[in-house]
């Protein structure tokens, strides 16, 4: 909004200052600092009201230590941060950007799922207390998981749509010179943007130039020819098979968004954790959306160029702060939990700026935190139920699942787990960013 006001006033009245909102590095550092100030300073009263609330985490006792101390303890404090993520970008960034927007309903959408969850889990704690029921069923009875994979599925099928259909969403190719016919450069599955024309630009004292294409693609680490066309998968149908794309890339958008989204959910388990950890994806997440929204840096790096995309670094920005803010009060020992209504959403977001910047198949590695998370509690659940079946008695893999919870059990501090899965992230995110580099 404040984006939109200077320019406004830059435009027709010359306002002294009003041009800085014009460069993104501005808005960047703007956004990042109000985050921090809205996650520190407004985060604080947020938990008060909590707390006056009786808005408290239930803690079932699974015989880890410290565990117990927890019982009380604020929950839903991931309000904190979906609050630290929104204000900044509606504040900051050009909101008539497609990526803006769609950022911003997956926040909104998933910090809703969450949030309701949330409460659920809440109201029914307190009727339980009312009513002096022991507190047994889990937890407490919150959305059932069913309801939140459609609402994980929703938004798959949104985002996937916008990305596919949209002609704001688009990729420049390298043409060898502006008499080439642009169709020359198409390949399988590609098709021209509404708005394509031949776009000269001066790179290194170099005339180049390019032209737009809609292109459902992704990037293949490692790879010297490092793009992968989704409507390969089903070119073995036929030619006329690849109208039929659009399927093959909403289903694949929505299993990431689901997948990337519960195992952030399982990995928030220990003070810290899940925050640190996405703060750290998201500074990575950056640098992949900065380098692919600026032509110059694409054009070193031998990377597709995305227009439009450079905005959207504004949101990471927003992102990264929020996390780091919110840290300042759930690092150990918590005085918050972010809750459903923070991990979910913090899941959705990352797996979707991956997707968007077509780095969805890296999302194994710099999301390995994750990823072993929700491996461990599917292996666990698995070898039990076959070990209970062949054997009569289920048997275990790991001391307990999720993972944080095995090494738990093993007698590692919480902080300890916290901060070494920090730096495993640390260094996936750093063998991430290289594959830029090493194909």
């Amino acid at each position: 909004m404040l984006y939109h006001l200077f320019t406004w006033l830059n435009k027709h009245y010359n306002v002294p200052g009003a041009g800085l909102f014009q460069y993104q590095t501005f808005r960047i550092a703007m956004a990042i600092l109000l985050s921090l100030i809205i996650a520190t300073v407004y985060g604080k009263r947020i938990i008060v009201y909590l707390q006056k609330k009786q808005i408290g985490e239930s803690v079932r006792d699974l015989g880890l230590e410290g565990q117990m101390q927890k019982k009380g303890t604020p929950t839903m404090g991931g309000l904190i941060i979906l609050l630290s993520i929104l204000i900044p970008t509606l504040l900051f960034a050009n909101l008539d950007k497609v990526y803006i927007r769609l950022m911003v309903l997956c926040t909104v959408w998933l910090g809703v799922i969450g949030f309701i969850d949330d409460y659920l889990k809440i109201r029914s704690k307190k009727k339980a207390q009312e009513k002096g029921d022991a507190y047994k069923k889990k937890d407490s009875d919150g959305l059932a998981g069913k309801f939140k994979i459609f609402g994980q599925i929703g938004l798959g099928i949104i985002i996937g749509s916008t990305l596919y259909f949209n002609n704001a969403v688009t990729v420049e190719r390298q043409i060898q010179t502006a008499s080439t016919n642009v169709h020359d450069v198409l390949q399988q599955g590609e098709r021209l943007a509404k708005d394509s024309n031949v776009i000269k630009r001066s790179i290194d004292g170099k005339e180049r130039y390019y032209v737009k294409v809609k292109t459902p693609i992704t990037t293949i680490p490692f790879v010297k020819g490092h793009e992968f066309n989704y409507s390969k998968l089903v070119s073995w149908m036929g030619p006329d098979a690849e109208k039929y794309t659009w399927l093959i890339y909403i289903i694949i958008v929505t299993l990431i968004i689901t997948a990337v989204s519960n195992g952030a959910n399982l990995t928030d388990g220990l003070d810290g954790l899940a925050a640190g950890v996405s703060a750290i994806i998201g500074a990575g997440l950056g640098i992949f959306v900065y380098v692919s929204g600026n032509y110059v840096f694409a054009d070193y790096l031998n990377i597709m160029y995305i227009p439009n995309l450079g905005e959207l670094a504004i949101f990471v920005g927003a992102f990264v702060g929020a996390c780091i803010g919110f840290l300042w009060y759930n690092a150990y020992p918590a005085q918050v939990f972010m809750g459903d209504t923070g991990s979910l959403a913090l899941g959705g977001i990352i797996a979707s700026l991956a997707i968007i910047v077509h780095k969805e198949l890296l999302i194994p590695i710099f999301c390995g935190i994750f990823l072993v998370e929700n491996l461990s509690v599917i292996i666990q659940v698995a070898y039990f139920k076959y070990t209970k079946k062949k054997y009569g008695e289920g048997r275990r893999i790991f001391l307990m699942s999720p993972l944080h919870h095995h090494y738990q059990k093993k007698g590692f501090h919480e902080n300890k787990i916290s901060l070494r899965f920090w730096i495993i992230t640390i260094l996936l995110v750093v063998a991430s960013i290289m594959t830029l580099k090493i194909r």
